[in-house]
């Protein structure tokens, strides 16, 4: 494999194990090394470009600061920090908060840069599919299909957790800026009729009648 250019970057393995390794220098020109995380050299090299492209964009601390934090611990850093009054009121925090334990069990896992576009519509698709769950002293019980207007809800929460995390520089940009909501608009497309400013309504057309003398 040829020699790297100063200013890219290279895929590599080491001698300790099967994951391959990124190298590549950050802005001030210094060595940056980190686990791809992947055994597929594709992936790896996926990865490098990201970082090469998110450092030529200046993204590249702010990426790495939000790989570090989950994406439970944010909304928890949320609502802790960006949710309660006097910054909001009462009301406005109870719903986050209730929006939030469904984004959660949504998101168990990943990091908060890991919030992508697609994912989000996975998420409102199975949402929407959902029942209204009830708690009763037995239990539970379910009801009809969860309403477009409450998952509507749900995604804006979403999406002010996230543009509050682009203004603290965890996140490049706010990935539901791309989620097309999956809902059909009801009587979009209802036929309707117009006519001429200055027009009006058409006669009928009597028939010529001619009498032969």
């Amino acid at each position: 494999m040829s020699k790297p250019r100063r200013q890219d970057g290279v895929v590599y393995s080491r001698k300790d194990g099967k994951i391959l390794w990124i190298r590549y220098r950050n802005k001030s020109g210094k060595y940056c090394r980190e686990s791809a995380e992947t055994e597929d050299w594709n992936e790896a090299n996926r990865k490098l470009r990201e970082r090469l492209q998110a450092r030529d964009g200046n993204l590249l601390e702010i990426i790495r600061k939000g790989e570090s934090l989950g994406f439970e611990e944010w909304v928890d850093s949320f609502l802790e920090n960006d949710s309660r009054p006097p910054l909001r009121a009462q009301k406005t925090h109870e719903t986050n908060t209730r929006c939030a334990t469904h984004l959660k069990a949504a998101f168990p896992g990943p990091k908060l840069v890991d919030i992508r576009a697609d994912a989000i519509e996975d998420y409102l698709r199975r949402r929407l599919r959902q029942r209204v769950r009830v708690k009763l002293a037995q239990g539970y019980r379910e009801k009809g299909i969860l309403k477009s207007s409450t998952l509507h809800q749900e995604f804006r929460v979403l999406r002010r957790m996230l543009n509050v995390a682009v203004r603290k520089k965890l996140l490049p940009a706010n990935p539901c800026a791309g989620v097309e909501f999956p809902v059909a608009v009801k009587g979009l497309f209802r036929p309707h009729y117009v006519t001429g400013r200055n027009s009006e309504p058409s006669k009928p057309m009597l028939p010529n009648i001619c009498a032969t003398l």
